[in-house]
C-alpha cells in the first residue's frame, strides 16, 4: 500500500513524529502544502498540532480548503494529532477533529483510531466515544510513551 504523510508543523515536533511514522511505514513524508499529491497514495496520513485555544495549525488552512474540493471517495485516511493535554486539556488535539469534520462526508474511510486510555484531558474535538480519531502524541508531558505509541499504531495500520 503506497502511503503518504502530510504534516503541518510550527515547532518541528509534528514533522519529527511524521518522519518517525514514515520511516516505519516506508511512507513519503511531505508538508501539508503538497496535499495535491494525495491522489497518488492508497493511504494518506494527515498530521497536525493544535494551537491557541483549539485552533488548527497554520500550515493546514490552504491545504484543508483544497481537500474540501477534492474527490476523496474510497481514500483511506489516518490522522496524527500532537498536543499538550495538561496545558490545553479542554482543546486537546482539536486539530485532528477539525480536519476530520471537513472531510468525513467525502467518502473516505478513516483508519487508525486509538484509545483515549492513558491520557488526561477534559475535552477534545479529536476524540469520539472513548477513541481518538488517530494517533495522539503529547511530547510535552508523555514523551516517554511516544515510541511505544507510534510502534503500536503503525502495527495497527499494517
Amino acid at each position: 500500500m503506497k502511503t503518504g504523510i502530510f504534516y503541518g508543523s510550527t515547532t518541528g515536533v509534528t514533522q519529527d513524529i511524521s518522519e518517525r511514522v514514515g520511516k516505519l511505514l516506508n511512507a513519503d513524508v511531505m508538508p501539508a502544502s503538497d496535499i495535491d499529491k494525495i491522489k497518488d497514495y492508497d493511504l494518506a496520513i494527515l498530521a497536525t498540532s493544535t494551537w491557541g485555544m483549539g485552533d488548527l495549525q497554520d500550515d493546514w488552512f490552504d491545504p484543508l480548503d483544497k481537500l474540501k474540493t477534492m474527490d476523496l471517495t474510497g481514500k483511506k485516511i489516518a490522522l496524527i494529532g500532537v498536543g499538550d493535554q495538561e496545558g490545553f486539556g479542554d482543546t486537546f488535539v482539536d486539530g485532528i477533529g477539525i480536519i476530520y469534520d471537513e472531510i468525513k462526508g467525502k467518502g473516505i474511510t478513516l483508519v487508525g483510531k486509538t484509545s483515549t486510555d492513558g491520557y488526561s484531558f477534559s475535552d477534545s474535538k479529536g476524540a469520539d466515544d472513548g477513541e481518538f480519531l488517530g494517533l495522539v502524541i503529547d511530547e510535552n508531558n508523555q514523551s516517554n510513551l511516544t515510541d511505544e505509541r507510534i510502534a503500536a499504531w503503525v502495527e495497527k495500520l499494517k
